[in-house]
């Protein structure tokens, strides 16, 4: 069998060349029918043919197998040759194959003839042995080839087919996987709006009435009341900003636009949260320095996003867990990454761990590691040191998480 892997153009000038050479040697030998008796230009020529033809097997199919029957019934009278022979076969299997159905009708239709006008023909004059061996070698060069085509035809015919119902029945499925996640997360923001959101509505709604309730007492503004009301109620109102941009995005399946009017914080933030720690720690002693380095430039917006979060939420670590002393945040930005280190006094008591610990740091470091950068924090020096770096040239769909 010829090497499947060829190019179909250069298989064909393969099969031409082989017939040629093969009938050439074939010719040198005389190993032909009448080799005395017919002249050496009329066994040349029906090979000639039929090697030109094997060159257009493929393109012209039916060109191909009328004119091979030409050439076929000359060499037949003028002195016949096996390699133009076989050609002559392969091109009947080739116009079945590359044909179509019509073409195989009529190849089914004059094979069947043949032999049997053959067959009768012989049978007449030379009697049924002779008569049987003409049924068997004419249906070797008539109806073989023809039979083979068409088994292979309707063996890639069928698996073209089942590659097509592949291919649909793996569409189907896509589909109903995105529908299966479009309708989860329709539930999440279902579920976050109708519990978180309402929560913090009443948080806010409660601490704004507590502040009128402070006003109409003439509490004076410094008064530690009414500024704890007053934080309560800024944090309250931004997680509920917050909250929605997540029911937004949770909502959002990734075909419509997002909302412009929650757009994602980035590192630009950073001085709003920690004046909002500043103004929560200061009953508990806490300070908060931020110091920047390096050229800030465009930081990516998801990047910027992880950034964010990792500095929030080592805040909000700092303001729960830590002792009184500098909460130190820094950022650096250098030109393929950016590294943030946030050290706050530490105070390594047993018992002080509040519900849910631990889930921040494991959601800092999936947001470093989504990106492709890393993440570590523990006890360093007496401080809780956070350190993370994350690289600024990569964007990826999980700093949008």
């Amino acid at each position: 069998m010829l090497a499947p892997s060829l190019p179909p153009r250069q298989l064909d000038r393969l099969i031409a060349l082989s017939g040629l050479l093969g009938g050439s040697v074939l010719i040198v030998f005389r190993v032909y029918d009448r080799a005395g008796r017919v002249p050496l230009w009329a066994v040349v020529l029906p090979l000639l043919a039929m090697a030109g033809l094997e060159l257009v097997r493929r393109t012209r199919p039916v060109l191909a197998v009328s004119l091979g029957g030409l050439a076929f019934a000359g060499s037949v009278f003028a002195g016949s040759l096996l390699a133009t022979t076989i050609m002559y076969t392969d091109l009947l299997y080739a116009a079945v194959l590359y044909g179509g159905s019509r073409m195989s009708r009529v190849l089914h239709l004059t094979g069947g003839s043949t032999v049997l006008v053959l067959s009768s023909l012989v049978w007449y004059v030379a009697g049924t042995s002779a008569g049987l061996l003409i049924v068997v070698v004419s249906s070797l060069v008539f109806l073989a080839p023809v039979w083979t085509g068409e088994l292979v035809r309707k063996h890639r015919q069928e698996a073209e087919s089942e590659r097509l119902r592949a291919e649909q029945t793996a569409l189907l499925s896509e589909m109903d996987r995105r529908e299966a996640v479009g309708a989860e997360r329709a539930r999440m923001a279902r579920e976050l709006h109708d519990v978180v959101a309402n929560h913090l509505s009443a948080i806010a709604i409660h601490a704004t009435g507590a502040q009128s309730v402070a006003r109409r007492r003439e509490l004076a503004a410094d008064d530690p009341l009414v500024e704890v009301l007053a934080v309560i109620r800024e944090n309250s109102v931004q997680g509920l900003a917050e909250m929605r941009r997540m029911i937004g995005l949770l909502r959002d399946s990734g075909g419509g636009e997002a909302d412009e009017s929650y757009a994602a914080p980035d590192l630009a933030a950073v001085d709003a949260l920690l004046a909002k720690a500043r103004a929560a720690g200061q009953d508990v002693g806490l300070e908060f320095e931020l110091t920047e380095l390096g050229e800030h430039g465009a930081v990516p917006v998801p990047v910027g996003l992880a950034a964010y979060r990792i500095v929030q939420e080592s805040l909000t670590n700092a303001l729960k867990h830590a002792g009184p002393g500098l909460v130190a945040v820094r950022l650096e930005f250098g030109p393929e990454e950016l590294w943030i280190g946030v050290d706050s006094p530490y105070r390594g008591e047993p018992g002080r761990e509040l519900p849910g610990a631990r889930a921040g740091l494991v959601g800092m470091s999936e947001r470093a590691g989504l990106l492709g950068g890393s993440f570590e924090a523990g006890p360093r020096d007496g401080y809780w040191s956070v350190r993370a770096v994350l690289p600024r040239g990569r964007e990826s769909e999980g700093g949008r998480a």
